[in-house]
C-alpha cells in the first residue's frame, strides 16, 4: 500500500468527532476520507466541520466506497461486532472501539472473518500506544521494583443520562464494559499472563439497570490485581504497580492529556510518605500514535497495538466477572 491509509468513520459519536478523527488528521500515516451516519445531515455537518471530503447517509454506502482502506467503528457496543464483520467483508481493515464485543464468544466470530477476508482488526485501547505505559513495562521488565506482585487501579467519572449509549443495558452499557475493561487489559499486559480466577461485584443503577459502581480482584500465577470503577462518582483515575522493592504510580493512566507531559512516580519505600522519583514523559497524543501503529501493521511494517487474541482474552475476563457477580464465587476466565 502506498500513500496514507484512507479512513472511513462509522457514525458521529463524540469520541470520533472530538478525538479520534482529529488525531488521525494530525498523523503522518492516514487521512480521513469519509464519515457516515444514518442521517445524512449529521454526517455532512461533521464532515464539513472537520474538513472531511465525503459524507454518507448510510454505513453501507461508506463500506461500498473503493477509496477507503480502513474503518474506525465507534458505534454502540452491541454494533461493534456486526459492523466490524461487514466492514471486513467489504475489504476494509477495522479499528474498533472497546469493548470489542459483548462477550468472548462474540469476539471469537471475528477470527473466522479475518481468516477468510485477510483483513485486520484491532480493538482501540489507545493507552497501549502511550509512551508512559511502554516505560512502565520497561521498568518492570528491568526489575527496578523487584518482581511485580500487585496492581491496583481506579477509574471513574460522573454521568447520568438515559439517552447515553452507556446507559442502555441492552446495548452493552455499564461501567464495567466502558471503563473497567482498562485495568483488566493493563494488568494482563503487565503481568504477561492471564488471571487464573477472578471475583467481582457491582451495584446497578435502579432506574437505568446498568452497573454504576463495582470492583474486582484477579488472581494471577505471579500476583494479584484489584481495581474499582464507576460511571457515577467524582472523576478520578490512578494505577499503581507494586513490586517487592519498589512502587510505580501512573498519575493519569487512561485519559492522558495530549498537550501536557505525563508523569510516572517511582518510590522504593525508604521514607514513608516520600514522593520518590518522578519521571516526566514528553507530551504525546495516544490516539495519533494508535493510528500510526495501526497503519504500520496494515502495511506489514509492525504488529497491531492489540492482537485479536488479546482482545478475546480480555473479554473472557469480563465474562468471568459478570458470572462472579451472579454466583458470588471465584470464576475462571
Amino acid at each position: 500500500m502506498r500513500g496514507p491509509l484512507r479512513w472511513g468513520v462509522l457514525g458521529v459519536a463524540n469520541i470520533a468527532v472530538r478525538t479520534v478523527i482529529p488525531a488521525i488528521q494530525r498523523s503522518q500515516s492516514g487521512v480521513v476520507t469519509a464519515i457516515a451516519s444514518r442521517e445524512y445531515g449529521k454526517a455532512r455537518q461533521a464532515a464539513d466541520t472537520l474538513g472531511v471530503e465525503r459524507a454518507y447517509g448510510s454505513y453501507e454506502a461508506l463500506l461500498g466506497d473503493p477509496d477507503i482502506d480502513a474503518v474506525y467503528n465507534p458505534l454502540p457496543n452491541h454494533l461493534h461486532v456486526p459492523w466490524t464483520i461487514r466492514a471486513m467483508e467489504a475489504g476494509k481493515h477495522v479499528l474498533c472501539e472497546k469493548p470489542l464485543a459483548l462477550s468472548a464468544h462474540e469476539a471469537r466470530l471475528l477470527l473466522a472473518v479475518r481468516e477468510h477476508t485477510g483483513m485486520q482488526v484491532c480493538e482501540a485501547f489507545m493507552v497501549r500506544s502511550h509512551p508512559q505505559w511502554q516505560i512502565v513495562r520497561e521498568i518492570i521488565s528491568a526489575g527496578r521494583i523487584g518482581p511485580l506482585r500487585l496492581i491496583t487501579g481506579h477509574f471513574s467519572y460522573y454521568r447520568v443520562d438515559p439517552d447515553d449509549v452507556r446507559s442502555k443495558a441492552e446495548w452493552g452499557g455499564g461501567a464495567l464494559m466502558d471503563i473497567g475493561c482498562y485495568p483488566i487489559m493493563l494488568s494482563r499486559w503487565l503481568f504477561g499472563t492471564e488471571p487464573e480466577s477472578v471475583i467481582g461485584q457491582y451495584e446497578l443503577d435502579p432506574t437505568l439497570g446498568v452497573d454504576r459502581l463495582g470492583g474486582a480482584l484477579m488472581r494471577f500465577p505471579n500476583g494479584q490485581a484489584t481495581f474499582t470503577y464507576s460511571g457515577q462518582l467524582v472523576p478520578h483515575q490512578r494505577m499503581q504497580m507494586f513490586g517487592t522493592t519498589g512502587r510505580i504510580e501512573v498519575t493519569i493512566p487512561f485519559n492522558t492529556p495530549s498537550a501536557k507531559p505525563a508523569v510516572i512516580r517511582l518510590d522504593y519505600g525508604h521514607e514513608p510518605g516520600a514522593l520518590g522519583e518522578s519521571i516526566e514523559i514528553a507530551a504525546a497524543d495516544q490516539y495519533t500514535l494508535q493510528a500510526d501503529a495501526f497503519a504500520a501493521a496494515v502495511r506489514g511494517e509492525g504488529e497491531m497495538p492489540l492482537s485479536l487474541n488479546d482482545s478475546i482474552a480480555n473479554m473472557a475476563v469480563i465474562d468471568a466477572l459478570v458470572r462472579s457477580v451472579s454466583s458470588g464465587r471465584w470464576e475462571s476466565p
